[in-house]
């Protein structure tokens, strides 16, 4: 198996996701590189803080039903959420109403965003809206950013709470961009987070599109709060093309997989 370095590591971090360990021993059968190089992805994995080096191997970090804070998981996979960002402003046409959900793949979305002409956003990611505000400045696109008011989360650089859905009410949403901690066909889209879960719930409620943001390493992934079933969401985009074992499952058919 010849894969390209961010590709091993993502397929690692998939692994763990699933397995809670990951051995060297395997990992070097499994992409046909050496110890060092298997030892090197784990040493770059646990400085991520993505998990946890122990002899002969690794073990998936404990966040006791939460993902790390936010700054801890910007470079976590970011090559492969780049070029999901990018893919997904394709997406976006004039004129249109937008939603934007809380990640750092979100984040990487909204530093893609230009070239695009009276859009209104609306976020509950201070990263995301602070990104779009410094691109309306210098003219990338034109339009507004409405931030949902709310209960502000420090850790994970949210806002969110029973104010941020009702105020989601308010509008007619053409699109909803959401992110996700892990997606599978049995439990669909499910995050870490209760109250971030809420709001991304009324995200898919009031829009008209759902389009759902996400790297390879969160499939086949189940976290703690479910948002909404696979058959809610219209569109995926994901660096990876579409998953094998998803294939021949009825509810899935609807669903617009992009590779980005």
């Amino acid at each position: 198996m010849s894969v390209l370095p961010e590709e091993r590591k993502n397929e690692i971090l998939k692994e763990l996701n699933k397995m809670g360990k990951v051995k060297v021993v395997e990992l070097v059968d499994q992409f046909n590189v050496s110890e060092e190089t298997i030892r090197r992805d784990l040493m770059i994995l646990e400085e991520k803080g993505v998990l946890k080096r122990v002899y002969g191997g690794a073990i998936k970090t404990v966040f006791e039903f939460e993902e790390p804070p936010f700054t801890q998981r910007t470079t976590v996979n970011q090559e492969a959420k780049v070029k999901v960002g990018k893919k997904a402003v394709e997406l976006i046409s004039n004129g249109d109403v937008i939603v934007i959900d809380v990640g750092t793949t979100m984040l990487e979305f909204a530093q893609c965003l230009e070239n695009k002409k009276d859009i209104t956003i609306l976020t509950n990611s201070l990263p995301v809206s602070s990104v779009l505000t410094e691109s309306l400045n210098q003219y990338k696109f034109t339009g507004q950013i409405l931030l949902l008011g709310g209960q502000i989360d420090p850790k994970q650089q949210s806002i969110c709470g029973s104010l941020t859905e009702q105020m989601l009410n308010q509008f007619n949403i053409d699109k909803a961009f959401i992110s996700a901690g892990g997606v599978s066909i049995q439990n669909g889209i499910s995050n870490y987070h209760l109250h971030e879960t809420l709001v991304s719930r009324k995200m898919v409620e009031v829009s008209k599109q759902v389009i759902l943001l996400t790297d390879y390493s969160k499939i086949g992934v189940d976290t703690f709060c479910k948002v909404c079933p696979l058959e809610k969401v219209d569109v995926i985009v994901c660096e990876q093309p579409f998953p094998e074992e998803w294939r021949n499952h009825s509810k899935l058919e609807e669903i617009n997989w992009i590779k980005a």
